[in-house]
């Protein structure tokens, strides 16, 4: 199996699927070809939800701002699994996520046929080759050298005190469920807190509250989430992406 996911759209994808097909006999899936244009985090945060549901694949994830500069190709290994990515951190939280020890290796990546399109002409080939050569071939396939030079992308971490939690917005879903990276335990035993200046009731789930009513749960992600029953949270909440979150009680 060969996952693709990207922040392409259409149709750039059908492009990179034919040039896999061309070399491989692989079970292609599509994990989301929609992540947020250019925002290496949020689908650094999405592939570390989504990836572990998977039996053992290549995943091709092509969410890639540097393309045609010095930036480097990766293949990320992480136990039956392989990540093929740019060298921009978009593949490190979900390769941790896999597995607890990772190896990362560059890829050849010289003279691709284009310099915008990385995802057809580098990342597309190489998943091909590392699915047909398998996962434990990696270290030897020509063209794969290991590296310990990578770049990580990082989220931050919540300043967590007695009586209320700061933290950042990582992503807003498609449903405009508000998600945060403090951590969803801050809940347990609260009724209600404020968001901000906004007192909002706690809920194990959206119906916790009436129609178009705030409302502060975990989502399965583990993290708190600021929601709308039937509404969008992140228009009630006034909150984007990157911006600060604070809770108290």
């Amino acid at each position: 199996m060969i996952t693709l996911s990207s922040d392409f759209g259409s149709p750039y994808p059908a492009a990179m699927k034919g040039v896999i097909l061309q070399q491989s006999e692989a079970r292609l899936v599509d994990v989301s070809h929609e992540f947020p244009r250019q925002d290496v985090r949020a689908a650094a945060f999405w592939l570390r939800e989504v990836l572990p549901h998977f039996p053992p694949a290549v995943h091709l994830v092509v969410v890639d701002p540097g393309v045609g500069t010095d930036r480097k190709a990766l293949a990320v290994r992480a136990g039956d699994h392989a990540i093929v990515a740019p060298d921009n951190g978009v593949a490190l939280p979900a390769a941790h996520s896999l597995a607890d020890d990772i190896e990362v290796f560059e890829l050849d990546a010289e003279n691709p046929a284009s310099a915008t399109f990385h995802g057809r002409d580098v990342f597309a080939p190489w998943a091909a080759i590392i699915h047909d050569a398998g996962v434990d071939a990696l270290a030897v396939i020509d063209g794969v050298t290991p590296t310990d030079d990578y770049a990580i992308e990082r989220f931050p971490d919540p300043v967590l005190n007695a009586g209320s939690a700061e933290g950042e917005v990582l992503v807003v879903d498609d449903f405009g469920n508000v998600i945060t990276n403090i951590p969803g335990h801050v809940l347990a035993d609260k009724d209600v807190l404020r968001v901000g200046d906004l007192q909002v009731p706690v809920g194990h789930t959206f119906a916790a509250v009436g129609i178009g009513a705030k409302v502060v749960t975990v989502g399965s992600h583990g993290n708190v989430e600021l929601a709308v029953n039937r509404g969008r949270g992140d228009e009630a909440f006034s909150l984007d992406p990157g911006d600060r979150v604070e809770l108290s009680w």
